[in-house]
């Protein structure tokens, strides 16, 4: 169990539910929130996170990427706690277990009279299982090819944000766009950390990460402009839905953003970016619940 429970990597949860959090408070702060939907959503998300974590360890470890070259923890399968037969019975548990939620959630949202938008989660639920799996499994994964940002901009700030917000309005709203892109830059800006900080390893393993393909300088010009454009659209979120100072308590989050930019700047060996990245992953779940909250009061 203690194998299982490193290999499901508990630290990237609140990452993946950032989105949902704010969707909920949100939707609260318009007097259509669900007890329901947001418990179903929230299992939903972190059984897709613990598939994607699974498929990612999978999927590296069989590729020979995570190897002695790699910075950070070692993961299941490179230590052989976790025999590559036993991981992928793992990925297939778990995809029934994302079904079940997904299913069990738009029935929750929908019932039966909403037929279409039931349909379109359905899809997107299956999408984002694949997505889930194709990061860094298979011959064509697309963690390979330099396009996990755009999954996880696209998962990770739109799907959740915007996605969480129509099952329980059963509507699109204009003013879950700003909060959507601002978590999906920053969840973008967590990959582009770790794919900085591993660029070496990747090169050599033939993983061709957007940072790997930019290189090392560029990369941070473009973390830059991942983490600056959040904050700029949080903050015009914040002043195109101002009511009172308190919608505002999220800039508190601006702080550990702007030092650890500087840290980014600053930094010269890969290896010491490994701690920035949890750093990262929860100033972005504190902002997502600071602002929710600050909608709220």
């Amino acid at each position: 169990m203690k194998h299982w429970l490193e290999a499901a990597r508990l630290r990237t949860l609140p990452l993946s539910v950032s989105g949902i959090i704010v969707a909920s408070c949100l939707a609260a702060s318009k007097g259509i929130f669900n007890w329901q939907i947001f418990t179903l959503a929230m299992l939903t998300t972190i059984s897709l996170q613990v598939l994607s974590n699974f498929a990612n360890d999978y999927g590296d470890g069989v590729k020979g990427t995570d190897n002695e070259d790699r910075i950070g923890p070692m993961r299941a399968l490179q230590s052989g706690n976790i025999t590559a037969k036993s991981m992928l019975n793992g990925i297939k548990l778990n995809i029934i277990i994302c079904l079940i939620l997904s299913v069990g959630l738009i029935f929750a949202a929908f019932g039966s009279d909403h037929f279409l938008l039931a349909l379109l989660f359905f899809i997107i639920g299956v999408s984002s299982i694949y997505a889930a799996i194709k990061y860094t499994v298979g011959s064509n994964a697309y963690g390979y090819r330099g396009l996990g940002d755009v999954f996880v901009f696209v998962f990770f700030g739109l799907v959740s944000v915007i996605g969480c917000y129509v099952l329980y309005s059963k509507q699109l709203d204009f003013i879950t766009v700003l909060p959507a892109c601002a978590i999906g830059l920053l969840s973008a800006a967590v990959l582009n950390l770790n794919n900085m900080r591993d660029i070496e390893s990747d090169r050599k393993a033939n993983k061709n990460t957007l940072v790997v393909k930019m290189g090392s300088v560029k990369a941070k010009y473009y973390h830059y402009f991942l983490v600056v454009t959040a904050m700029v659209l949080s903050l015009l979120f914040g002043v195109l839905n101002y009511e009172s100072p308190n919608n505002f308590i999220y800039l508190i989050t601006f702080i550990p953003l702007g030092i650890h930019l500087k840290t980014v700047k600053d930094n010269t060996k890969p290896v010491l970016l490994d701690p920035e990245l949890k750093k990262l992953a929860l100033t972005t779940f504190f902002l997502s619940v600071l602002l929710g909250i600050g909608q709220l009061i």
